[in-house]
Formats: structure tokens, C-alpha cells, sequence
């Protein structure tokens, strides 16, 4: 009998975290191994979004790409999969023209879905609700890339849920209590990653420093396990909350050498008196001294990013200068500041002092020029080196690519993605190493 989903039309949009862009890969994994088509133009016969849900303004955006997609695809079968679907009404789904709602931990369902509307499965005229209780018993959702899309980098979730509820973040609300991959299945799929001549892998998850409490795995043996896999050559981290950093960990990380030397920290401020109105869990000298402890044992080159949020209520100009020397003295490279948005539902929301429009707008100008300084430092360090990359694109005589340090790197030359190239870098240029100038 012939799959419905055989030769169909598939969108997959991926909005938000690294993890939504796993969830994302393997959706496209499965259409295409059912026979689907996947593209990012219509017309289409399906679209999927795999929503985000962290600020208001994410809530926004969702619901502006669910118009679109019913707008410009009237026919098509549209999914709202992820963090915004979890928590939407059913009216508000239903006036967005979408058919079908499925909530965290259910992803892994979404082809089969989509084969019985194909199919003629009966609805009500109402959207189908699909959605678990994500703070009670859930099971891991076992969604897997069969094969990457790309034969750059593959982003494998490892770990799902947050147990640490920051002030200002809806997302345990919406992913429920910390999941963990079991390592075999991990493991599994790193090696089909390889197989498939994808080289670099990027493990992800919501709070990833909690992989290991449950799964009988610390965190870096998994990484040193995924190392002695035949033809991965890189191994990356997504965003690594600062507690999770011990000495165990970096070294497990310092032996194996296909770990890419960069960690993204996040911060969000650096004032005591503001970190514990977020519920961060670490001051500003805790955040220091886990910063010269990676480079302790990792080196001295590694790339430390970070994140910040500017404007949460209660900073004054004193909390905000903290941040910013915190920044330089713990030598930042690539740096992501976000204005504070409250979310409702959260403690955050309710906090009174909210600084006005105008400050927030200027502490993140603020914020960006000195990323742009500090990034350009950090990039400078490398000009008149050798840097090995690994090509993502190629157009008309020029590649770029990543450095194993987490650069952007252009160059002359003909070359395809995937391959790696060692390049002189001559110049920085906006946070870019160029091999030309």
C-alpha cells in the first residue's frame, strides 16, 4: 500500500533553541525517509512549526508564521509543534486556521499525524489536541536523525526539561522536570551521523548540565564515548549553564581531542543582587572562577561566549556597570544581549522597579558595542595563525566556515561543504577571519 506521505511537500521551520533545531532535523529525517519532499517553498502539502514559547515576543512570532503558512497555503495540512503549542487554547489555535497542536514530548508522532489526515481520518472540525502532561511522568520522546540533512553538523538532544527555575523563564513550565537520553541511544546516534559522512556533532539540550544525574553517564564520558567514534572529528557543546562546570568534566573534555574549544556560559548579569533575583544559582565571583577554571584546564585559547539579559527590573546603572567589567575581566568572546520581556506566568513578571523602555533600549546598545570590541579582541589573537575549518558553504570562489574555537572564517578558493581546509588568517574583520584582505 502506497504512504500517503510518499512525494508530498514538507516545510519543517525550526524557531528558537539549538534543541528546537534538533526536534526540527529529525522531522525532516522521518518525512524524507518516508518519501516526502522537503522544501522551503510552496506550495505545500504539510508545514510543521516547531514553535518557541521563552518570551512574549516568541509567542508573537509563532503565531505570525501560523498565519502565514495558512495564508500562503490554504490547502496544506499546518502543524504548531513545540513550547507555544503546549500551552495554546484550543480557540486560538482554531482561529489561526491550524489542524493539529502537539505539545512537548509528543514530536516523534507528527508524521503519523500528518499520514492520517492524508488518509481521511475524521476530525471534528475543531483542531486535534495532542499534548502530554510535561510536569508529571512523561517518557522521552524519541525522536532520531536517521540521516542529516547537511554533511556539516548534525545537533543531537541529549537531554530535555529544566529542574532550575530561573525567575524569568516559562520553559520547565513547558518542558516539564529533567529528562535524560539514555547514552546507548546517544551513542547509536552518533554513529549514524558518522556513517552518513557528518563529521561534527552538537550535543543539546535544555539544561544540558544535568545529563548524567539519572542516566548512569556523566556528561564527559558520554563525550569521550562519542570521541571514540569512528569519523566524528568534532564534538561541540550548546549552551552550558555555568554550575554545570567541574574539574571532572573539563578534563574528561581536555582528553578528548575532537571537543571544540568553546563553551557558551551564560550569565545573564552580572550583579549579585540581580542574579539572585533571578534565581540563577551562582554569583559573579562563582561565574569568574568557573571561567578560570575552563581555561585552566582547557587553555587559555578557549572561546568563552556568553549571554545577557539588559533591564531586568531592579538594575540600576551600578548593576549594569558590574556586568559589563564582569564581561571584560572574564575575557568574552561572542556576546548575545537580550532586553528584558516579561513573560507571564512567571515570578519575573510581577517584579516591581521595571526599568523604563528607553534605558533597556540603551544598556543593550551599550551591551553590543562592547561584544563587538570584545569579539574582535578575541578574533585578533588568531591573525597570522593556521586555522583549520570545516567548510559550510561555497559561492563563486569563496568558503567559509567554523574553527574549531567557534570563528567564522572566510577564504578564496574552491572547496564543498563538509570538507576541511586550513586556511592563514590575515585579517579580522567584524568578528570574521579572513585569509584575504
Amino acid at each position: 500500500m502506497n504512504d500517503p506521505l510518499n512525494g508530498i511537500r514538507v516545510r519543517i521551520i525550526p524557531m528558537g533553541c539549538r534543541t528546537n533545531l534538533f526536534e526540527s532535523e529529525a522531522l525532516c529525517s522521518s518525512f524524507a525517509a518516508a518519501g516526502s519532499v522537503l522544501t522551503d517553498e510552496g506550495p505545500l502539502d504539510a508545514a510543521v512549526l516547531v514553535s518557541c514559547s521563552v518570551t512574549a515576543e516568541a509567542d508573537r512570532k509563532s503565531r505570525q508564521t501560523l498565519r502565514r503558512l495558512r495564508r500562503e497555503n490554504p490547502r496544506a495540512i499546518i502543524l504548531a509543534a513545540g513550547c507555544w503549542a503546549q500551552s495554546a487554547e484550543p480557540g486560538e489555535a482554531k482561529s489561526l486556521g491550524i489542524d493539529c497542536v502537539v505539545g512537548n514530548g509528543l514530536k516523534h508522532r507528527i508524521p503519523g499525524i500528518v499520514r492520517e489526515i492524508l488518509a481521511g481520518v475524521k476530525t471534528t472540525g475543531s483542531p486535534r489536541i495532542e499534548r502530554v502532561d510535561v510536569l508529571g511522568d512523561r517518557e522521552w520522546d524519541p525522536l532520531f536523525i536517521a540521516k542529516p540533512q547537511t554533511r556539516t553538523r548534525a545537533f543531537i538532544k541529549i537531554q530535555d526539561g529544566c529542574d532550575h527555575r530561573c525567575s524569568y523563564c516559562i520553559i520547565p513550565d513547558l518542558r516539564g522536570r529533567s529528562l535524560e537520553r539514555p547514552p546507548c541511544d546517544v551513542l547509536s546516534e552518533v554513529e549514524r551521523v558518522a556513517l552518513s559522512g557528518c563529521s561534527e556533532v552538537v550535543f543539546t539540550g535544555i539544561n544540558l548540565g544535568m545529563f548524567g544525574k539519572t542516566s548512569g553517564m556523566a556528561l564527559g564520558e558520554l563525550v569521550r564515548r562519542a570521541g571514540d567514534i569512528s569519523g566524528i572529528r568534532r564534538i561541540r557543546f550548546g549552551s552550558l549553564e555555568p554550575f554545570a562546570i567541574t574539574r571532572a568534566l573539563l578534563r574528561d573534555l581536555a582528553e578528548t581531542r575532537q571537543f571544540c574549544p568553546h563553551l557558551h556560559l551564560p550569565l545573564q548579569s552580572g550583579d549579585d543582587g540581580i542574579l539572585a533575583l533571578m534565581h540563577r544559582g551562582y554569583s559573579s565571583e562563582d561565574y569568574a572562577r568557573y571561567v578560570d577554571l575552563a581555561r585552566e584546564i582547557l587553555g587559555e585559547d578557549i572561546h568563552i561566549s556568553t549571554d545577557i539579559i539588559a533591564g531586568f527590573p531592579g538594575e540600576s546603572d551600578e548593576a549594569f556597570a558590574a556586568t559589563l567589567w564582569l564581561l571584560s575581566r572574564a575575557k568574552i568572546g561572542r556576546l548575545h544581549v537580550f532586553p528584558f520581556s516579561p513573560r507571564s506566568g512567571t515570578p519575573a513578571a510581577s517584579l516591581a522597579d521595571h526599568i523604563p523602555g528607553e534605558v533597556s533600549r540603551s544598556r543593550v546598545r551599550q551591551a553590543l558595542a562592547l561584544g563587538r570590541d570584545l569579539l574582535d579582541a578575541y578574533c585578533r589573537r588568531w591573525v597570522g595563525s593556521n586555522i583549520e575549518i570545516l567548510v559550510e558553504k561555497s559561492v563563486e570562489g569563496h568558503f567559509g566556515g567554523l574553527s574549531a574555537h567557534y570563528i567564522r572564517v572566510e577564504s578564496r578558493g574552491l572547496s564543498s561543504p563538509g570538507e576541511f581546509r586550513t586556511v592563514t588568517a590575515s585579517d579580522a574583520v567584524d568578528g570574521v577571519l579572513k585569509d584575504f584582505v
